[in-house]
């Protein structure tokens, strides 16, 4: 089954609701707090510098002369990471009142339901980008300090009290990942925890038994380890639950009406797509992943959402919405990540082949990938999903999304160009490619 459906400006106006609203708590920087501009490169070496400059200027002609997305390329790459192994995918693009939408393929393997945008899904690590918004909006209230060293807030958790909530947030913590342990075979690793509950105490202990990666405030080194940290200051720093502060600051302000975080619990409420774990071995059949408490990731990777409502939430946070302009500054203050990459705070900046550049992050969970990211100004925001994971071919074809959705029809010129790319999302350190 393939379906694609484009509502412009005007015509769907009652499909298409763009209507954020305003959060005022957070209208005003915390006092003493620098303002810096939006995407200013950091000069300070603890804060991380970027080989590229992306002032607030270029970023805002860059964002006014985006192409018309290449909807047909990105129906095109769905079908495709359908023939690469994935039982469906699709994909939601919202651009400025214009909305965009295409499936293909299977939400359920056992009943042949078909795919459909409106279905919820795992979002994996785009859950960071919710935990950073979270504490930078506490830095806002003047009850977070970025610079601050973590055991100033959680006194006793880390051995090293150089290590910022900035290292924590920006992933220069040093501190190891322990999801390289737990699922270094894929399959028997997940099932290990599928319906365990961890502790973030627990998690973070898994970490401390590895030697540190860098010294803090050193280069780049993913890990889900550093948004357990962060999830834990959510708790000590408000006295209340991940779910009571995403439901309050985020979801219930934005009216996200399928955004959840359940944990412990297992079940993804509502109408939803099934996800489908790729085992390690060639040929064998895949896992139905979808029941599981993700309890290994939690503030790292545990909310459920949909293409609209992580549409909505990009459009908020990138049009300042949700923070101050001085704490979204903290966000896009950029160290390099990788190839075409760099990562702020909870924030990633994917360069894209025709010049572009665009923000949000990619999410991997057991049975599904996605990628969601938007314009610099938030205007022009795409969703895409693939209701599978440790299929490298087909995470591959879901990043070149991101070309079809902002660079469009210029994308196809240079897209032969583009290195291929692992997640590393889960087990980091793991090499399956």
């Amino acid at each position: 089954m393939v379906s694609a459906a484009v509502l412009r400006k005007g015509a769907a106006a009652a499909v298409v609701s763009l209507c954020l609203l305003a959060v005022p708590a957070h209208a005003a920087a915390a006092p003493g707090q620098e303002t810096p501009s939006p995407d200013r490169e950091a000069t300070a070496p603890d804060r991380g510098t970027t080989a590229t400059d992306r002032g607030a200027t270029a970023t805002d002609r860059e964002a006014a002369a985006l192409p018309a997305p290449d909807t047909s390329g990105l129906l095109r790459l769905l079908s495709t990471a359908r023939s690469q192994g994935a039982p469906g995918a699709m994909a939601r693009i919202d651009d400025d009142g214009s909305l965009y939408r295409a499936t293909v393929g299977m939400a359920d393997r056992s009943t042949g339901r078909v795919l459909s945008t409106a279905d919820r899904f795992r979002i994996g690590s785009v859950t960071k980008v919710m935990s950073a918004t979270v504490l930078l909006q506490l830095a806002d209230e003047g009850r977070l300090k970025l610079d601050a060293p973590v055991v100033e807030y959680l006194p006793g958790l880390l051995p090293d009290q150089r290590i910022t909530v900035r290292h924590v947030l920006s992933h220069r913590s040093g501190l190891y990942d322990y999801t390289n342990d737990m699922f270094a075979r894929t399959v028997d690793g997940f099932e290990a925890v599928r319906t365990k509950t961890f502790t973030l105490r627990r998690l973070v202990g898994l970490s401390l038994k590895h030697p540190r990666t860098t010294e803090p405030g050193g280069a780049y080194r993913y890990s889900n380890t550093n948004f357990v940290v962060a999830g834990m200051l959510i708790r000590k720093l408000t006295g209340r639950s991940l779910a009571t502060e995403y439901r309050e600051r985020i979801i219930e302000p934005l009216g996200l009406r399928d955004t959840f975080y359940v944990h412990p619990g297992t079940t993804i409420p509502g109408r939803h797509t099934r996800g489908y774990l790729t085992p390690d071995e060639a040929g064998a059949p895949p896992v139905d992943a979808t029941e599981q408490t993700v309890s290994w990731a939690q503030s790292a990777g545990a909310v459920i959402s949909s293409t609209r409502d992580l549409n909505t939430f990009l459009t908020a946070l990138l049009s300042g919405r949700l923070t101050s302009a001085g704490s979204l500054a903290e966000m896009r203050r950029w160290v390099p990540a990788g190839t075409g990459q760099a990562y702020g705070l909870g924030l990633r900046r994917r360069d894209l082949s025709c010049g572009v550049s665009v923000y949000g992050h990619t999410g991997a969970v057991q049975g599904y990938y996605t990628y969601a990211f938007a314009s610099s100004d938030g205007r022009r925001s795409l969703t895409a999903l693939a209701n599978t994971s440790n299929n490298a071919e087909v995470m591959n074809t879901m990043l070149r999304t991101l070309d079809a959705a902002f660079c469009g029809k210029r994308a196809a010129q240079r897209r032969a160009a583009a290195p291929a790319v692992r997640y590393e999302d889960v087990a980091p350190a793991i090499a399956r490619d």
